[in-house]
């Protein structure tokens, strides 16, 4: 197979579609009844880039987004994938297009694309920096961007600019009659409608390609026949590009460069069977998979083995983009394929797709908590004060946090939304990690704050807030009480999965000399509960930690990590728990409350303090409470090099192999 040396900045450019998919959450009725919708980055191009990105390729994209909010959201959400945004122009006068589509059985899709006058539909030939296609080994161009005198000129323009620098072009004929105007607008399901235009236009493209992708029904437009062996032959007499056939769970078919006279010269690359769930998207993981396989010199079974995996786990889901595989899942699939038919449904990658497919990393957390309720009650009522001031010394904690935001880097909150909204509402969107509480406070068994329960509740949040939970718990509590506990927790790690976002389980033992909490973790690994942080009491005790560490890393490698709680610890205290925690890589940092910011509360609720004096006081004590745990983590890292160390400098734990453990 040919494929380009990997001298390059880029590996990868996308040109085209980028948009926001708003995905019916009711999964087998009609779009005009679904009543709930998923927000993701959609269209082809976009969705292809984030597959790739995934998949450890180097990716830029060249698109058009509105002035807008949803395209911010596309902007970013391209960003924290780590897709090179420098190419994404900011149209002042057209919206990002919209998708809505949703799931009415295993072989219809609804969907009706919002792309009238759109931004991307508005990139031209003057957006197209040559300089910067030459900076990628490959080029990938989607019919879609053809469709329209203004856009063809873009991507031929890219084309030329590919061709001079010796960049591969790659074209995904992505076919969708209704966006060249040949259904009514309503009609985006529809995938094919034969059109002696179409393929003429489409013919003209092909004698620039190094490669050309589609399923048999794109093949079929791109050669003007519904035979695929004459529409195969038909493109063979105008380019001499590898072109891939996808074929669905049959896999797919590959003919390479050196001749098309039959099916008998192509490459069979069988399929995965799998349940299909959801088929829109899986043709931009096939070729994000694809791309991965060539780019890397691959052969084309290997190549066509990737790009079919991918395309698998892709159809099993919900979702396009965010569907798309990485490396560390697609490997575990692969391992097992034999053996898995809904990938949907398997837990092991469920939990790899959701854990390697994390936006943010966080090798420090340094959290000020004050999601304190009874506690903060009972202080009102020791002076005789209002609730509505506790809400008011939260937001004051809140401002505190701010004047550290540009200070220390790892900084978070943990708010709560009885007394805390208005300092939820000043931390939401600022990039300061946030989590707020679930728990009825005081409840035993467990019981959460919204009656309606999580599954209810977290539907309501901000998806960058992370749900906490505080469980007194011990493995060795009495069976009915320890499964009422445990049901509860494993209802919040669904409502979690189900809302897309983190949780953290602060676990506090029932009795004063604290019982063995790795032994309480294990107990919580083995009924299948992963959370992404753990919040533990202090403990001054080295051998402590190492074996809560041993307990995270046999269960959950890509675990966040663990923060040290301070309960109502001295800076002494405190500093010893640091010590004997700093040395082990599976902690993370602390979220800390009362230790921090309780005396000054208590003289502010006394009128002896001012909210300006307040919130110099928490910003100091929370400064002073960092110097202790960054000079513990100095003086370990200073030491000779440990387990878990680099260079001595700690590995993240999702990122950390056997000889670092």
């Amino acid at each position: 197979m040919s494929s380009p040396a990997r001298t390059r900045q880029l590996d990868l450019i996308t040109l085209g579609r980028a948009a926001v998919d708003l995905y019916g959450e009711q999964i087998g009725g009609q779009l005009e009844d679904m009543s709930s919708f998923a927000k993701y980055l959609g269209g082809c191009p976009a969705n292809i880039a984030v597959g790739a990105v995934r998949l450890g390729l180097k990716v830029g994209m060249v698109t058009r987004v509105g002035d807008d909010h949803m395209g911010r959201f596309v902007r970013e959400t391209l960003a924290s994938e780590k897709v090179d945004v420098s190419q994404v122009k900011t149209d002042p006068t057209r919206l990002t297009a919209l998708v809505v589509l949703g799931i009415r059985d295993s072989e219809t899709f609804p969907l009706i694309f919002y792309r009238e006058n759109c931004a991307d539909m508005a990139l031209e030939a003057q957006d197209i920096d040559a300089t910067y296609i030459a900076r990628a080994q490959a080029l990938v161009v989607t019919g879609t961007h053809f469709s329209t005198q203004k856009v063809d000129a873009a991507s031929r323009a890219a084309i030329a600019a590919a061709r001079a620098a010796g960049t591969k072009v790659v074209l995904d004929i992505d076919y969708r009659p209704v966006l060249w105007g040949l259904t009514g607008r309503g009609d985006g399901a529809t995938r094919y409608i034969p059109s002696a235009s179409v393929s003429e236009h489409l013919q003209s493209i092909l004698p620039h390609c190094d490669l050309v992708v589609g399923t048999e029904e794109e093949i079929h437009i791109a050669g003007g026949s519904t035979d695929t062996l004459a529409a195969l032959r038909r493109i063979r007499e105008h380019t001499p590009a590898t072109v891939v056939v996808k074929r669905g769970s049959a896999g797919a078919t590959i003919f390479d460069e050196a001749r098309l006279s039959s099916l008998a010269d192509a490459i069979d690359c069988p399929g995965f069977p799998v349940e299909v769930f959801n088929v829109l998207g899986a043709g931009d993981g096939f070729m994000a998979g694809l791309l991965a396989g060539w780019l890397r010199g691959k052969d084309w079974s290997e190549t066509g083995r990737i790009a079919n995996a991918c395309g698998a786990l892709v159809v099993a889901r919900h979702g396009c983009a965010p569907a798309m595989p990485t490396s560390v899942e697609l490997d575990a699939f692969l391992a097992r394929s034999a053996e898995i038919r809904s990938p949907r449904l398997d837990r092991e990658l469920s939990h790899l797709h959701r854990v390697t497919t994390r936006r943010t990393e966080h090798t420090e957390m340094l959290a000020l908590a004050f999601d304190h309720r009874r506690q903060f009650e009972d202080l009102a009522h020791r002076h005789a004060t209002g609730a509505d001031r506790i809400g008011h010394f939260k937001k004051l904690i809140a401002e505190a946090i701010f004047e550290l935001r540009g200070e220390i880097g790892g900084l978070g909150g943990i708010a709560d939304d009885r007394y805390g909204q208005s300092a939820l509402d000043r931390l939401t969107g600022s990039g300061i990690w946030l989590a707020r509480p679930v728990e009825l406070p005081g409840s035993r068994p467990l019981a959460f704050e919204d009656p309606a329960g999580p599954a209810i509740s977290l539907r309501a949040w901000p998806t960058e807030h992370v749900a906490k939970c505080l469980v007194v718990y011990d493995a060795s509590d009495p069976l009915p009480l320890r499964e009422q506990q445990e049901a509860a927790l494993v209802a919040l790690q669904n409502a979690v999965l189900a809302t897309g976002r983190e949780w953290l389980l602060e676990l506090i033992s029932p009795d004063s000399q604290g019982s063995d909490i790795a032994l309480s973790m294990q107990r919580l690994y083995a009924i299948g509960l992963k959370p992404d942080w753990w919040k533990l009491p202090p403990r001054g005790d080295v051998e402590v930690w190492r074996r809560i560490g041993d307990v995270v890393r046999a269960n959950d490698p890509h675990s966040r990590g663990v923060l040290i709680l301070g309960l109502e610890s001295s800076d002494s205290q405190l500093a010893e728990t640091f010590a004997a925690a700093a040395d082990e890589p599976s902690v993370r940092g602390f979220a800390v409350g009362r230790a921090i910011f309780w005396k000054i509360a208590d003289r502010w609720f006394g009128e002896t303090v001012s909210d300006a004096d307040a919130v110099g006081e928490i910003a100091a004590s929370f400064r002073r409470v960092t110097a202790l745990w960054r000079s513990a983590r100095s003086l370990a890292q200073g030491a000779a090099m440990r387990p878990g160390k680099k260079n001595g400098i700690l590995v993240p734990l999702g990122e950390r192999t056997e000889a670092d453990i």
